[in-house]
């Protein structure tokens, strides 16, 4: 049920999360950081069970801080891509790791780069990526909207498009995302966003503008309201049994 993105800009890769921790039925909170920092250019954004989530981003980010100390050297994010692949592959064959990956990195020679990963450890270099059941939204939309040389507003605004088309058509409801993005200055949170901030900005966006009435999906999100307040619009008498 996690949520996923990534893209590669001129200069820059951007990954986004949901903020959702929830198992089964249950939302537990709508706080939860799914992208871990690795180290000063690298950070991981991860979907799964939180225990096997949590439990690799660690083993990872202590591993390479590990190999830095020990060989005074940083991997870069090609290297560190082949090394979580080779432990979940290791892995997959004793105790797997139900975690899918995207790992985006910035290398002073390479640039930046986005990695995707799953929990087979498949590896392939991309320019967007996406995981859980959302990426059955997104990528037709990154695959559309992405080019070669994107500015960090282009990026931005495609990341909007894709939230926006979560919040509109997909049945999970997932109120607030986190985007970070690391470049040649490191690593930066770029906004986290909460769905009535998310419903009264994109209501008034010129892509709402364009559509007609019939097709303009409704926001109806008040957390003031309650059952008596709609019960007083429609005129019931609460409590009364039939024939009173």
């Amino acid at each position: 049920m996690d949520t996923v993105m990534g893209i590669v800009g001129d200069g820059f890769c951007i990954v986004a999360a949901d903020c959702s921790a929830a198992r089964s039925i249950l939302v537990f909170n709508h706080s939860e950081d799914k992208i871990v920092e690795l180290d000063g250019n690298k950070l991981m954004g991860q979907s799964g069970p939180q225990c096997d989530t949590s439990n690799f981003a660690e083993y990872i980010q202590k591993n390479m801080t590990l190999y830095e100390l020990n060989n005074d050297l940083q991997l870069s994010t090609h290297a560190a891509a082949n090394f979580m692949r080779r432990e979940l592959a290791t892995a997959l064959r004793k105790g797997p790791y139900q975690t899918n990956v995207l790992l985006g990195g910035f290398d002073k020679s390479a640039g930046p780069s986005l990695y995707y990963l799953d929990h087979l450890s498949s590896l392939q270099k991309v320019n967007f990526g996406a995981h859980g059941y959302a990426s059955n939204f997104v990528l037709s939309i990154f695959d559309r909207e992405w080019k070669h040389g994107l500015t960090l507003e282009e990026a931005r605004a495609i990341i909007d498009k894709c939230i926006f088309e979560l919040q509109t058509r997909f049945l999970l409801s997932q109120p607030k995302f986190k985007l970070k993005i690391v470049d040649a200055d490191g690593i930066r949170e770029l906004w986290v966003t909460d769905v009535p901030y998310w419903s009264e900005m994109v209501a008034g966006s010129p892509m709402m503008a364009a559509l007609s009435p019939l097709s303009r999906p409704t926001f109806a999100f008040d957390a003031g309201r309650g059952m008596d307040d709609d019960r007083r619009e429609r005129g019931d008498q609460g409590g009364k049994r039939v024939g009173d």
